[in-house]
């Protein structure tokens, strides 16, 4: 984030005071950017402060609210390992095997592309972590932020 800001401000201070805007910062600060908010997906899902529609978990209690939080995770390490890991994969090498690069930096794309599967393997991570406390009855914020394990059945 500090690069992406220090990159930003270098690109103002050539642009309006030294009148030449200097041609690499727009595409690293692109560049950047996706490796941000890629890589912040993958550590929202960590926080589960990701987008979510509260709506029905708040309505149920215990072993459906178990079954429901059970069900979502595997939902998202679904998601994470079909889209972001496995297509994220196949992305990189399909533009490492082009050889496309970036055309001010010279990067490879296929680096650039590499947040994909890298922030798809956090999101599993993550998601069995939560699927893992789900089952194990720690799923609710209330009883881990107590520091206390709240057991509930899941049959």
């Amino acid at each position: 984030m500090a690069v992406s800001v220090v990159n930003v401000l270098w690109q103002v201070f050539t642009r309006f005071i030294m009148g030449a805007p200097s041609s690499f910062t727009t595409e690293l600060a692109r560049f950047l950017l996706i490796w941000i908010g890629v890589l912040g997906a993958g550590y929202v899902v960590g926080q589960k402060d990701h987008l979510a529609l509260e709506l029905l978990p708040e309505q149920l209690e215990g072993r459906q609210a178990v079954r429901l939080e059970l069900f979502i995770q595997a939902c998202v390490v679904a998601f994470a390992l079909a889209v972001m890991v496995w297509g994220g994969t196949r992305l990189v090498y399909v533009q490492l095997a082009l050889g496309q690069t970036s055309p001010t930096l010279g990067v490879r794309l296929g680096l650039v592309y590499l947040v994909v599967p890298i922030s798809g393997l956090l999101m599993t991570f993550y998601a069995a972590l939560h699927l893992s406390n789900a089952w194990r009855g720690r799923g609710s914020d209330e009883a881990t932020d107590a520091g206390e394990e709240k057991v509930l059945p899941i049959d």
